[in-house]
């Protein structure tokens, strides 16, 4: 509400909340009489009719599930008076709408850290999140996108924030349910953030992620952090990730100036990624794992981490 980077979505919340209370107050004198003649009809073992309709919550929220009310005054205010050593964070899907979503979500989540982090007394408190797993159909065409490929690209931005960390999900989710079974590879992946930087473990914490991006002559050359003992082409089985080197690099799209998109040639190459496509002379742009399911994505570390989805480019 005070974020003047969200005042839009702060205006909406005021205006919502100024027409319930109007709306409301135009039917509580006959919520009181429906009331009162209830109780005598029900006493003289009459049929009580149908009360009068109540508005719903302000925000668009229903009576019967006003999350907006109960998810964070059920579930975080009583938290309040309790030390916390850190957050782990399952976000829900329901951010992810489209583009102008993901461009505002990164304000959102700052806007939420930094109150955490005052109402909890720590202004370091580490916070470690999810990234949205795979869901719904896979498609195989280069140039779709969708809400939640940019909503993953901008979950991914928010490790610009600091002492957060991301768990990669989307070899571990499930085409037909939102909400995938396999939480154990999401708490371990986690529970790895948690174990470097405030238990001192050595271990690698995150999978590839997008650092940079070089051109030379026809090629993209895409840089990334958290190699760890180096890339390769992997595939996700049960609690493992193989090593499959004899397969290509799958998800890779390129894109010259027109912003046609092409599956990228991909190969591995040191600790970058090396795109092409002989129908691109100039690219300008990568992009990995960018749909809401990109199923057959398969850039790991040799950690068995996997790597972000991301785009190069701001269009």
């Amino acid at each position: 509400m005070n974020t003047p980077v969200l005042e839009p979505y702060a205006r909406m919340m005021r205006d919502s909340l100024a027409q319930y209370q109007k709306d409301l107050a135009v039917v509580i004198p006959s919520v009181e009489k429906w009331t009162a003649a209830a109780k005598l009809e029900r006493d003289a073992g009459q049929e009580i009719p149908m009360p009068p309709a109540v508005p719903d919550f302000p925000f668009g929220e229903k009576m019967f599930r006003p999350r907006c009310v109960t998810l964070h005054n059920g579930m975080i205010h009583p938290l309040r008076p309790f030390a916390l050593r850190g957050v782990l964070w399952y976000q829900g899907e329901n951010n992810a709408g489209n583009a102008a979503d993901g461009i505002q979500y990164l304000e959102k989540k700052r806007a939420m850290i930094s109150d955490w982090r005052n109402w909890f007394g720590d202004p370091e408190l580490p916070f470690y999140f999810v990234q949205l797993a795979s869901w719904q159909k896979s498609s195989n065409d280069p140039s779709n996108t969708d809400g939640w490929a940019f909503f993953r690209d901008a979950q991914r931005r928010c490790l610009s924030l600091p002492n957060t960390g991301m768990a990669v999900a989307i070899d571990i989710g499930d085409a037909e349910d939102i909400h995938p079974r396999n939480k154990f590879d999401v708490g371990e992946r986690l529970a790895r953030w948690a174990l470097a930087n405030q238990y001192g473990k050595k271990i690698e914490v995150s999978g590839p992620l997008y650092r940079g991006l070089k051109v030379t002559g026809n090629k993209a050359i895409v840089e990334f952090d958290h190699v760890g003992d180096g890339l390769m082409v992997g595939r996700k089985r049960g609690r493992d990730v193989v090593m499959r080197d004899d397969e290509p690099l799958e998800r890779f799209v390129i894109a010259g100036s027109d912003r046609v998109w092409k599956w990228a040639d991909a190969t591995i190459d040191g600790a970058t990624v090396v795109c092409s496509h002989p129908d691109i002379q100039d690219p300008v742009a990568v992009r990995y794992a960018f749909t809401m399911n990109p199923d057959g994505a398969n850039l790991y570390n040799r950690d068995g981490l996997p790597a972000s989805p991301f785009r190069t480019d701001e269009w």
